[in-house]
């Protein structure tokens, strides 16, 4: 009789995508290990944001941290891809 507890945290999740997370995590079960869907059952917990971290701080802060590295990163390549159309290698030694 296997028991899922899926985690996410609490973010307007909508009852539709409750169901197919049910619904996968059970066909999982019968698919790989041949349990009875009906005595699969599955849980999910949702968790507020101010209850969940990663990397030893609170989810917001990391994404937060996460979005302003990615936007860097795009901003770096958007300059070194115009660098590229213009024919810029860089700077030169020698």
């Amino acid at each position: 009789m296997p028991y899922i507890k899926i985690e996410i945290t609490r973010e307007g999740v909508t009852q539709a995508q409750k169901k197919q997370l049910i619904a996968g995590a059970t066909e999982l079960m019968v698919r790989v290990l041949d349990k009875d869907p009906a005595s699969t059952f599955v849980v999910i917990d949702e968790v507020d944001l101010d209850n969940w971290g990663v990397g030893g701080r609170p989810v917001v802060e990391w994404r937060r941290e996460q979005a302003a590295a990615l936007a860097l990163a795009e901003d770096r390549r958007a300059h070194a891809d115009q660098g590229a159309a213009r024919g810029d290698r860089g700077f030169e030694i020698g």
